[in-house]
């Protein structure tokens, strides 16, 4: 880095006066070692921008609170581990950021959130599965309700076990999986 006064490479990070942090940014003090005189950097962390290709084509940047606030209102009201959804968003973007690519299809993030919600609350799963899936009847609720129900313990290949402590909590909070078909079969008289 070079001083700003004198232009020359002197080794300022052996001279840093004063250091202040805040929230991303850090701020630093320093004094040139050539002419003396002082100025202040800051530094960032430069954030990876991940741009998310949706079904038509667009693009736009991820945004975390728009995939949370999608969570949320699959979650309403429902008794739902406190920070558990915030979790899955966190637990999401740091794998997208984490992988290599600058884009990701909005697919594979509904699949991954998909996969944490089944696993954390059948309703919300159903609920969001509902949009996400786009089913257009009754029918093809059920279908995926019963077979949700049928096995409602098994891991998904993709995250077998990334979630242990929350199925822990879910599985105190969720009552023994009732099948749908033996509902159906049952008649009012």
């Amino acid at each position: 880095m070079n001083c700003p006064s004198c232009g020359k490479n002197a080794n300022i990070n052996k001279n840093i006066i004063e250091t202040h942090n805040s929230d991303s940014t850090i701020y630093r003090r320093r004094s040139c070692l050539s002419c003396n005189k002082t100025f202040t950097t800051f530094e960032q962390i430069k954030s990876t921008v991940i741009v998310v290709v949706k079904k038509d084509g667009r693009r736009e940047d991820f945004q975390s609170e728009k995939l949370l606030s999608s969570l949320k209102i699959a979650g309403r009201k429902r008794n739902l581990p406190t920070g558990s959804l915030r979790a899955i968003v966190d637990d999401i973007e740091n794998r997208i950021l984490g992988n290599e690519h600058e884009e990701i299809s909005s697919r594979i993030i509904g699949e991954m959130a998909i996969t944490r919600l089944k696993r954390l609350d059948p309703i919300a799963y159903i609920r969001f599965a509902s949009i996400y899936h786009q089913f257009i009847s009754v029918e093809q609720m059920l279908e995926e309700l019963e077979r949700i129900t049928a096995n409602p313990n098994t891991a998904v290949p993709e995250q077998p076990r990334l979630f242990d402590i929350l199925d822990e909590i879910a599985e105190e909070t969720i009552t023994a999986p009732v099948k749908l078909s033996d509902h159906r079969k049952a008649k009012p008289a």
